[in-house]
């Protein structure tokens, strides 16, 4: 019997075939980057692959970096490997890794969504074997809205906020969640603000073609009297800190899906929940899965025993692999680094 393409280890994982790592939480020489999110893209490796479209926030984020991009769909030999890269729909950029060898076809999904969100890449289902998927809302509870249907409420509830006379501050992910919605609002509507951590990545994103909405970032100078009416974009964590001050009477609202759960919302502080992820729900991972062929699954982080339980139950040849993913935290700013925090 063949050896498997991928093993797990505690540098993370790892194929022995090319000698590289896919998302790796160590240091490592060789790692392959799915995302430009925090717990895939780490520093400290020496020499980083990643799409063309994640390579300038991975640069913005890690500084310095040795690193290498690729298109997506086209396939480098590393190792007598075939490597390739395909849409994962998960933030601009983000890309599932397909890996070819002897006869096997191996796909690690990094984070996906198969919603098209007017911003990310579309996700592509990629034919393989074996497929390393996350399952961070792998419960049937989790089942999204359409996005036009969040849009319309979160301009509702900022339309509202603005005749009542209050600041609306809405927490969303700095790279991903934060532009998506940005991508949606009219501009028309009222002034749209933007913490540091949030107008540093719109730079980055806008600087390689990607069109979103003016904002203005939020300063000392800042305030309700010089932008009133304002819906402000700021990171989880700026909910309900002194920085809020400046605003005034304010209302204050959290873009995740993790509002689809009762009590989230009462403990993150927030007014208004709003149920938007830039990850798969249920049928969303359930139909990722299926639109692979394959018949073995890993899932990495989030609802793994249930989730792996379930794939049994279909037929799946399913398996828990520990990682150190996080996928959407319910806690402030998984996904951005501490410096980013400080340029607010």
């Amino acid at each position: 019997m063949a050896k498997d393409l991928l093993t797990f280890t505690e540098r993370g994982i790892y194929c022995p075939a090319g000698d590289f790592y896919i998302d790796p939480w160590r240091p490592v020489d060789r790692a392959l980057i799915t995302h430009g999110h925090a717990d895939h893209a780490r520093p400290g490796h020496a020499h980083y692959l990643a799409t063309e479209a994640a390579a300038p926030v991975m640069r913005h984020r890690l500084g310095a970096i040795t690193l290498e991009t690729i298109r997506y769909g086209e396939t480098r030999e590393i190792g007598g490997v075939e490597v390739s890269f395909h849409p994962a729909g998960h933030v601009p950029g983000s890309a599932q890794i397909r890996l070819a060898h002897r006869g096997q076809v191996w796909v690690v999904s990094g984070d996906y969504k198969i919603e098209k969100d007017g911003l990310s890449e579309p996700f592509e289902p990629v034919p393989c074997h074996a497929f390393i998927s996350e399952c961070t809302f792998g419960l049937p509870v989790f089942r999204w809205d359409p996005q036009p249907d969040v849009v319309a409420s979160i301009r509702d509830w900022w339309a509202a906020c603005a005749a009542a006379g209050k600041t609306a501050v809405l927490g969303a992910y700095a790279l991903g969640k934060a532009q998506r919605i940005l991508a949606q609002l009219d501009p028309e509507q009222g002034p749209i603000l933007t913490h540091g951590a949030v107008e540093a990545t719109n730079a980055v994103l806008r600087a390689q073609g990607l069109a979103l909405p003016p904002t203005v970032q939020v300063t000392a100078e800042i305030t309700a009297k010089t932008h009133p009416g304002s819906l402000v974009l700021a990171t989880p964590s700026a909910l309900g800190t002194p920085w809020m001050k400046r605003f005034g009477a304010t209302e204050t609202g959290f873009a995740s899906g993790w509002m689809r759960m009762r009590g989230v919302r009462r403990r993150r502080g927030a007014d208004r929940g709003f149920v938007m992820s830039d990850h798969a729900d249920w049928p969303g991972l359930n139909k990722a899965i299926a639109e692979t062929g394959a018949e073995r699954i890993f899932v990495t982080h989030g609802y793994t025993s249930v989730f792996r339980k379930w794939l049994e139950d279909q037929g799946y040849d399913a398996q828990i692999v520990e990682t150190q993913f996080e996928g959407e935290s319910v806690e402030p700013d998984a996904e951005a680094p501490a410096s980013e925090e400080a340029s607010a």
